[in-house]
């Protein structure tokens, strides 16, 4: 029997989050379906545009995201300081822009001068529309529901379009952020859609490389594109917001993990690509099995024995999933 949700996704064990909804029919969700031939290569870029257009919205950071043809992987780092700091009248404003609120809230936007009761009431509105903004499934919600209304507008039909609930992961540590960034990076050329990470169409890693290439900086921290969560190098004193990895050893990891991949063979490793492995304690061999079967090889918790043994403790779980496999890929 699956868990309640509120018990996969917790503040208390991890801020991020690896999900992945797919398409409950036959047909596809995008790409070009060999049966019919018709296609639909315009539904990823829906996905990819609400995905970023959200990441706006909501106190949810986008790490990494992949659009494939039947489903599609997002890696999300819940920003609650962010949510906690937004005046009352920002958290109205952003709810506005996804749905129309309610009469008070229409009110108070417009400088109608609400009474006591009025304002308490709206108040406590207020804080569960605060608290539904930093949501990963209220996040995942707003992506399907207005996808799914969509393509069942353009296939003329009604019914269900995505499986019943997205699969999440938690990423407990670092080791397991960047091995799920990569595994959802990767996806494309693992499914043949694609050749090389800069050519990877709707997925993060082109968007990086993309903007990487525009920068006229040489530094490691480049001038990034605001749409995914930035890298901001290594862990250090007054470290500021953003994922703990330079953004040049990241996409020099992903492509060589890609060539790797592409060639079925292990192939000599980069020497630029070593450090960042040894430092997150994972071995090579690892890290190409990571690379291919991330989502199967793990069940709820990700990370290194001790961290999904103090998640579940803090959860309160009698058992901890995934453990055994956790064990045997990261320290």
């Amino acid at each position: 029997m699956p868990k309640p949700r509120y018990s996969q996704i917790s503040l208390k064990v991890t801020p991020y989050y690896h999900c992945i909804s797919r398409c409950v029919r036959r047909a596809f969700l995008c790409g070009t379906d060999s049966l019919t031939g018709n296609s639909y290569e315009h539904r990823r870029q829906w996905i990819e545009d609400k995905i970023l257009s959200l990441s706006a919205i909501f106190a949810i950071d986008v790490c990494a995201y992949a659009v494939m043809s039947n489903h599609y992987h997002i890696v999300l780092h819940i920003n609650d300081k962010t949510a906690d700091n937004w005046e009352f009248e920002e958290v109205i404003e952003r709810w506005h822009q996804l749905f129309s609120g309610n009469l008070l809230s229409r009110r108070y936007i417009s400088g109608y001068n609400l009474g006591g009761a009025e304002l308490k009431t709206l108040t406590d509105i207020v804080n569960v529309w605060r608290k539904r903004l930093m949501d990963v499934s209220w996040f995942m919600r707003i992506i399907n529901e207005g996808i799914a209304r969509q393509a069942n507008e353009e296939d003329a039909c009604s019914g269900r379009f995505w499986e019943g609930r997205f699969k999440s992961q938690a990423l407990l540590d670092e080791a397991a952020l960047v091995a799920c960034m990569a595994y959802v990076d990767l996806n494309p050329i693992r499914a043949k859609m694609a050749v090389s990470p800069e050519t990877s169409d709707h997925t993060s890693i082109k968007l990086r490389i993309a903007q990487a290439v525009k920068s006229k900086r040489s530094s490691h921290i480049r001038q990034q594109v605001n749409q995914v969560f930035p890298f901001v190098g290594n862990p250090r004193k007054n470290m500021p917001r953003g994922i703990p990895f330079y953004l040049t050893d990241y996409i020099e990891l992903v492509d060589w993990s890609g060539r790797v991949l592409r060639k079925k063979q292990q192939g000599v490793v980069a020497n630029t690509s070593l450090p960042i492995l040894q430092r997150l304690g994972i071995d090579i061999d690892s890290w190409l099995h990571l690379n291919c079967c991330f989502e199967t090889a793990f069940k709820g918790f990700v990370g290194s024995a001790i961290h999904v043994k103090e998640a579940c403790s803090r959860l309160n779980y009698q058992r901890s999933p995934g453990l055994s496999s956790c064990g045997r890929h990261f320290l």
